[in-house]
């Protein structure tokens, strides 16, 4: 698995970038706003973190946390009646933790092939 080349990353990264940039867009309340900022840079940041270091499954599994955690986001910060706020936080959030999930296993692969063997 090479540095930088990994698509599913990528894409978190994106749906971090547009949760965190929506907020300009949508208006949302001072919760939603604090929660997709928050998700959305730790989606970026562990996008960077999983693209610079293949094969770390600790980081995979991180980033699907945060994607899920943005997913419920809008249950979590009460603002599920701020459409454009709660459908942006529900569609990032669960293509960043789907894609995340489809990219755990051949991390997991990676990392044992990194190992030496005794």
């Amino acid at each position: 698995m090479k540095k930088w080349m990994r698509w599913e990353d990528y894409v978190a990264g994106v749906c971090g970038l547009v949760a965190a940039l929506s907020v300009i867009v949508t208006m949302p309340s001072a919760a939603a706003t604090s929660l997709m900022l928050v998700f959305g840079i730790l989606l970026i940041a562990t996008a960077v973190l999983n693209l610079s270091m293949p094969g770390t499954p600790w980081l995979e599994y991180a980033q699907a946390a945060v994607g899920v955690l943005l997913f419920i986001s809008p249950w979590i910060g009460n603002y599920t009646g701020s459409a454009g706020a709660a459908w942006t936080s529900w569609i990032a959030g669960l293509i960043a933790a789907v894609v995340t999930a489809a990219a755990i296993r051949p991390s997991i692969d990676t990392h044992r092939k990194m190992m030496p063997s005794h």
